[in-house]
């Protein structure tokens, strides 16, 4: 099958696409990370929600305080990256929709007023819009190395204190290092995964 995309693009999205874990010393900053942002906020979310917040890690207070939070593997090489990400759900994200979804203001009312079902959909769609972050990072020709091993909770009471944001995904970003790859696990083939009722 031909894809509208061209093989090189596909290579770097898809083909080569592995977590890093180890990164050169080559700085990433706030302005390279709003391209990506720029970039993938268009992606489709349902009710054009937007629900991913971005948090920057920077300071070496702050480094500090998320590696504390890391599960034991993750923590030298989130010490050690150029930039790491928080990705969260604005669990309020609610409040914008009138402003985001202009032709229809009161699905923020019909559909987000309760707690439970605006958190369950916020946090799928600020899942989905975590994929398209991690895509942008590598079409910006970065390295991303995304991981759940942390503790959640305390990720929150540390960086989210108004309990406005809860943690998804801890994303290291930077040029791969020497070793940043570990061998490509196998994946399932399409008649394994794809069916036609």
């Amino acid at each position: 099958m031909a894809f509208a995309l061209d093989p090189t693009a596909q290579d770097l999205l898809f083909r080569e696409a592995h977590t890093a874990h180890a990164f050169t010393g080559e700085p990433v900053d706030e302005e390279q990370i709003a391209a990506v942002y720029d970039l993938v906020k268009l992606a489709p979310t349902a009710f054009n929600q937007s629900p991913l917040r971005i948090t920057l890690v920077q300071s070496a207070e702050a480094r500090k305080r998320l590696v504390a939070q890391m599960a034991e593997g993750n923590r030298p090489k989130t010490a050690t990256a150029p930039m790491t990400a928080i990705l969260s759900v604005d669990l309020r994200f609610h409040e914008r929709l009138p402003e985001l979804l202009p032709s229809a203001p009161h699905i923020k009312d019909a559909h987000f007023s309760e707690q439970g079902p605006r958190e369950a959909a916020g946090t799928f769609n600020a899942t989905l819009q975590a994929g398209y972050f991690l895509l942008g990072v590598r079409a910006a020709g970065l390295a991303a190395g995304p991981m759940t091993g942390f503790d959640a909770d305390g990720v929150d009471k540390e960086f989210f204190g108004d309990g406005r944001q809860k943690a998804l995904l801890v994303v290291n970003i930077g040029r791969p290092g020497p070793d940043a790859y570990r061998p490509r696990n196998p994946r399932l083939a399409a008649a394994e995964a794809v069916t036609t009722v």
